[in-house]
């Protein structure tokens, strides 16, 4: 085999235990945190898998029912599998005023029959009885709605779970319905979502809608940094040539505890027989010893004598898949790291999938969907005894230039660049980036390493407590404008979600050794900054897209730091340890050094080490070829970036300029004005 899997990213966390301890109400970080929100209408939040969603809504209910003036309370599911998770709760127990309660006959999660039928019946039952909490799917929801009309469920919390679900796509129902209750503005609102973006291509909410949402954001870092048990999760994509199934035993460890998300049918990398492949992995690991009779798992004897418990859930014969599903959530297991060993899924076990053992999470092709990959890898980030490393791997066919189809190959492959790209984003502590300024001092609560605050320098702060670091910066632009400030905080990641799947931007980013990296960092980003937000003023535009080229730089850079270290030890310290190495590097901390460095650079390097040279070459062949010249709008951009150059340095950027940048702004007004002249002429 010429290539092997090598994670393009490691991150350690602190192990501290924080965030699965608990208060004197019996919550834990999160729920305190949103717990503080409870008075708002409107509440988004946005929370890693396993962080504890689910009671931080139990207790938000809870009080808007007693002391809100609410009259009933309504849980959301997008499927009725995750009904599960709002099961009674004995909360007075742990110190909470009451008990989590929901009468047997209101979880329609659990009653027999279709969503727009009898259960509907039940939801109009409902909103007429005094009882006071309810549990129903979307769709249930949907048809509720569509049947009774958004004034039916006044003075209620309506809350939807997995949120991400919820789309601006006017053929969205349940994003119609949402934005109907916020124009009627008589419900309260809790949004609950284990994804960071809004939606991969399109926005879950308008952006006015947004606004009136308070967001309550608990990240990945300060969720597994918090654990006791789980202290490493590796990220990772390996490339393979031929049938994933002859090449699967080279990623798939059967002494780990894996969920394997075999290739959708449609796609180029499955045989299109699903039952086989299952079949030949099955093989691969060793000999068949027959069907568990009472849970339906596969057992299968390894070389080394052990039996694997192996649940298939790929299988369409209802019998045997919903007696595996069943085993799967059988409540007695849940504690059981030996009940099952590997499990093998199509389009199940992703979101709301509850497996605490889970410790590699290994895909198969690439998914379209950001948002499900996050899904995916939640299974394998819970905390669980003796659980001390994670990882996620995503197996991608190698893009072959004798192919016809190798095109969609290479997209591929940088589709599952960019996803890498945003889950480090995603993983990595939370950036609070400000001017550096003779007036700066010392942020009470941070810890600024060992020779603590220095005036004269840019410096690095880390909050102990929740892992964000305070990067200070010279010459960066502040948001002015709330809308701004808010952008600034909450959704630096939304922004790099678009930019590393901007298509141009990756391909040059990774392959165009002409490449001048503020056509990047400046061109395309404000370009997306100015699609995404353009009711923002230039000013703050610029501030914005300053924030999020830092956000996504400083993530490759620590990283580079960290690769760079010397021992394997030094490598796998935090993604905090290698921001200080990159900061203390640099001579001086600037926006325009920030600016000068490819975000791609990084990306490249893992791919060089993870493809073969010779395919290498010829991907980049075939990116090259598309190359193409500058276009009237990116003059436009250019000139634009030109004018700010001239007020700065009081002239205009020159053509015999040494540094590139200049060089091609001068280029954008000469191609602007070779345009003007031929149309002039012409």
């Amino acid at each position: 085999m010429s290539s092997k899997s090598i994670p393009s990213v490691s991150v350690k966390y602190a192990q501290d235990g924080r965030s699965t301890k608990s208060n004197a109400l019996g919550m834990r970080p999160m729920q305190e945190r949103v717990w503080q929100k409870r008075g708002e209408q409107y509440l988004l939040i946005k929370s890693p898998p396993a962080s504890g969603k689910s009671r931080a809504l139990m207790f938000v209910a809870l009080d808007k029912l007693q002391n809100q003036g609410v009259k009933q309370a309504i849980i959301v599911v997008p499927e009725r599998s995750i009904g599960s998770s709002f099961n009674n709760e004995p909360l007075s127990q742990f110190g909470f005023f009451t008990d989590w309660e929901v009468k047997p006959q209101w979880n329609l999660c659990n009653a027999p029959g279709g969503d727009n039928g009898g259960k509907v019946d039940s939801v109009k039952a409902f909103l007429d009885s005094t009882d006071q909490t309810l549990v129903c799917t979307h769709a249930t929801f949907r048809f509720a709605v569509e049947r009774f009309g958004v004034e039916a469920f006044d003075d209620r919390l309506i809350a939807v779970d997995e949120f991400h679900h919820v789309s601006a796509n006017p053929d969205n129902r349940l994003g119609e319905h949402v934005r109907q209750f916020v124009a009627r503005d008589k419900a309260h609102l809790v949004a609950m979502t284990g994804s960071y973006f809004r939606g991969d291509a399109e926005a879950v909410l308008h952006p006015e809608d947004e606004s009136k949402f308070q967001t309550v954001t608990y990240t990945y870092y300060e969720q597994l940094n918090g654990y006791q048990y789980l202290k490493q999760l590796d990220i990772g994509y390996f490339f393979y040539s031929g049938s994933y199934t002859d090449e699967i035993l080279n990623v798939l460890n059967p002494a780990e505890k894996t969920i394997l998300h075999i290739p959708n049918v449609n796609s180029k990398e499955s045989t299109k027989d699903k039952i086989r492949e299952v079949e030949h992995i099955i093989e691969e690991l060793g000999d068949w010893q027959g069907t568990d009779a009472k849970t339906g798992f596969q057992l299968v004897k390894t070389k080394d004598g052990k039996v694997l418990r192996i649940a298939d859930l790929v299988d369409d014969d209802p019998a045997k898949r919903d007696k595996v599903s069943t085993a799967l959530k059988d409540p007695a297991q849940k504690n059981n790291r030996d009940h099952v060993d590997i499990i093998i899924a199509l389009g199940m076990a992703k979101e709301g999938f509850d497996w605490i053992w889970c410790e590699h999470a290994l895909t198969v092709g690439y998914r379209s969907s950001l948002t499900e990959i996050v899904q995916i890898i939640g299974r394998a980030t819970r905390d669980a005894p003796d659980k001390t490393r994670a990882r996620f791997t995503n197996l991608i066919a190698e893009p072959d230039a004798t192919e016809a189809a190798v095109v969609e190959a290479v997209n591929d492959t940088l589709k599952a660049i960019a996803a890498s790209l945003l889950m480090e984003q995603v993983l990595a502590p939370r950036f609070e980036f400000r001017p550096k300024t003779p007036t700066n001092t010392a942020t009470p609560g941070l810890d600024y390493g060992d020779g603590g605050y220095d005036p004269n320098k840019c410096n690095v702060g880390v909050d102990p407590t929740t892992g964000t670091v305070q990067l200070e910066i010279k010459g960066l632009a502040e948001p002015k404008s709330e809308e701004a400030e808010r952008i600034c905080r909450e959704d630096l990641t939304e922004l790099v979600t678009a930019f590393v799947q901007d298509k141009q931007a990756i391909e040059r980013g990774l392959f165009d050794e002409e490449l001048v990296p503020e056509e990047l960092t400046q061109v395309r980003m404000g370009k997306i900054i100015k699609e995404k937000f353009p009711n923002l003023d230039d000013e703050d535009q610029e501030a914005v897209r300053q924030h999020a080229v830092a956000a996504l730089n400083f993530v490759q850079q620590a990283k580079k730091a960290l690769v760079e270290a010397d021992s394997s030890e030094a490598r796998n310290t935090s993604l905090i340890d290698g921001v200080r190495k990159f900061a203390l590097s640099v001579k001086e901390l600037d926006i325009d050094l920030i600016d000068r460095i490819n975000p791609f650079g990084e990306a490249y390097a893992i791919l060089a080490k993870s493809m073969s040279e010779e395919r290498l070459r010829q991907v980049a062949e075939i990116i090259t070829a598309k190359k193409v010249t500058m276009t009237l709008e990116d003059a436009r951009d250019l000139a634009k970036r030109a004018l700010r150059f001239k007020a700065e340095k009081g002239r205009l950027p020159s053509l015999t300029a040494a540094d590139p940048w200049e060089k091609r702004m001068a280029e954008g007004i000469a191609f602007l004005q070779r345009e003007a002249r031929a149309n002039k002429n012409g």
